[in-house]
């Protein structure tokens, strides 16, 4: 690392890991449905790359368990059923359990100010009803709750459920609750760090997490 103003060479991102970003994305917002069939020579042309960075760029979000390979017939992005979408929240549940008793042990007023900052957009994305918006927005929340527990470990784990978790919420949009109780559910999240209520504020995440389940299975 160098001194400190001096200027450094911008970290480049390899073609395959641009385009791993790019697929990640379409497959996070529904531009790649779940069920989808990816077709190299359409998506190289889309892409303006050649095969071979798609291919690898391919492998790896089979790797992560976006995609599913399926012999002589390709890849597919993969279709959460409700098993799978049971086993997401529930593991999101025990990083961000332990990500709320750390942020009661460690600095609760930081954390109440950077989440009372993410609610805002919730309440804005609420305000205007923008379905998208809103599941944006209740990601953001999330995630900054686990980064606010200062465990870097758990921040890692969080990520690695970051396209699956949108892959749930999409599926949870026409199940989703009234934005007036959406943002209600994460206030109370906050007002519970607030308060210094761990107790309370360990029920309140274990019931956001079972009822997004329950609302899902509802469906």
């Amino acid at each position: 690392m160098g001194r400190l103003g001096e200027l450094e060479p911008v970290p480049r991102k390899s073609t395959v890991e641009i385009v791993s970003d790019e697929l990640r994305s379409a497959i996070m917002y529904g531009s790649l449905e779940p069920g989808a069939q990816l077709g190299e020579a359409e998506l190289a042309a889309r892409l303006g790359i050649s095969r071979g960075p798609l291919r690898e760029a391919m492998q790896r979000l089979v790797q992560e368990g976006l995609l599913v390979s399926e012999p002589h017939r390709g890849l597919f992005v993969r279709t959460l059923d409700e098993g799978d979408v049971e086993d997401v929240y529930l593991a999101r549940l025990a990083i961000e359990r332990e990500a709320c008793r750390l942020i009661m042990e460690r600095n609760r007023g930081e954390a109440v100010a950077r989440l009372t900052e993410a609610l805002e957009a919730l309440v804005d994305a609420a305000e205007q009803r923008d379905r998208v918006a809103m599941s944006d927005a209740d990601q953001a929340f999330h995630e900054v709750l686990v980064s606010s527990s200062g465990s870097p470990r758990l921040e890692r784990m969080a990520h690695t459920l970051l396209v699956e978790t949108r892959m749930c919420l999409n599926a949870l949009q026409d199940t989703y609750p009234e934005p007036s109780e959406l943002v209600e559910e994460h206030r109370r999240l906050v007002d519970a760090i607030g308060d210094g209520e761990e107790e309370r504020l360990l029920t309140l995440i274990e019931e956001h997490m079972t009822d997004s389940i329950d609302r899902l299975r509802a469906t």
